[in-house]
């Protein structure tokens, strides 16, 4: 049976969209790990299906490339806003999504029909150990962790998944095959972790490289962004209640830590087709 899919990225971070708002997909995590390999099919970092929701406008569901599911992802909720606004007749500046962690409210901006950017309300990050989680009881906030042979201060955030905040000098010299899984199977994190390695330039702009749990590296990941800003406001690297450039290999995000934390940035559409499901 085949399936037409929508191939779509924010700053590179790349999924496989599929439209189920009338018709699911059986076996999504079986799915994830044949499509999202980049040399043999589609390839990108996972699959997202668009369903139906009694909550919101609709629900995404989120697979890494390894068949996980995901709780949240930033890049491609924006993604799923682009389509409900463009392809599912859905017209309205403030759309809702339902994810694992909760009901994100999407803002759209468009220009001539089409869309030009989305603003996510990411909801409050989450900063209280063991409901990160993280294997420590209060807020983790430049704490001492071994790993991949030497200690690394580590700041630890929820943004509907968990995330590690690692600061450095040169993210751009660090060997993350090496030192990424080291992070995201230690057993400080009992559900594993994204792991952001950052670079401060000033105190509105960041540089980060990322090792996201199930998927590996990757060129973008919003709620990797929003951690890396929320970590550097603790950290006092940089103000809350100021939008904060977050510059990553795909390309850069906007975030601002007030209440809650809002995420601004593209969604692209790369190419359409069909997939044997």
């Amino acid at each position: 049976m085949k399936r037409r899919f929508i191939k779509m990225h924010g700053c590179g971070n790349d999924y496989i969209f599929f439209d189920c708002l009338r018709e699911p997909i059986p076996n999504p995590e079986a799915l994830a790990v044949r499509l999202s390999d980049r040399h043999f099919s589609v390839g990108g970092d996972g699959i997202v299906l668009i369903c139906p929701s009694e909550r919101a406008d609709a629900r995404m569901r989120m697979f890494n490339a390894d068949g996980s599911e995901g709780r949240m992802c930033g890049n491609a909720a924006r993604c799923v806003g682009r389509h409900l606004y463009e392809r599912a007749g859905m017209r309205r500046e403030q759309l809702t999504l339902e994810t694992a962690s909760g009901v994100r409210t999407l803002l759209v901006r468009e220009r001539d029909g089409i869309v030009d950017g989305i603003t996510v309300d990411m909801g409050a990050p989450e900063l209280s150990g063991r409901r990160i989680p993280v294997d420590a009881d209060g807020p983790v906030i430049r704490r001492p962790l071994a790993a991949a042979g030497q200690v690394w201060e580590a700041t630890c955030v929820s943004m509907g998944n968990p995330h590690c905040v690692i600061f450095s000098d040169d993210p751009a010299s660090l060997d993350l095959e090496r030192i990424g899984p080291a992070f995201e199977r230690h057993p400080f994190f009992p559900e594993r972790v994204n792991t952001e390695f950052v670079r401060v330039i000033n105190d509105r702009t960041l540089e980060m490289r990322v090792w996201e749990r199930g998927s590996g590296e990757t060129f973008a990941c919003g709620t990797g962004a929003c951690a890396a800003a929320v970590a550097a406001v603790l950290c006092g690297y940089c103000p809350r209640k100021k939008s904060i450039e977050v510059r990553l290999p795909g390309g850069s995000l906007r975030i601002c830590w007030n209440d809650t934390v809002e995420m601004e940035g593209p969604a692209s559409v790369a190419f359409e087709g069909e997939a044997e499901i």
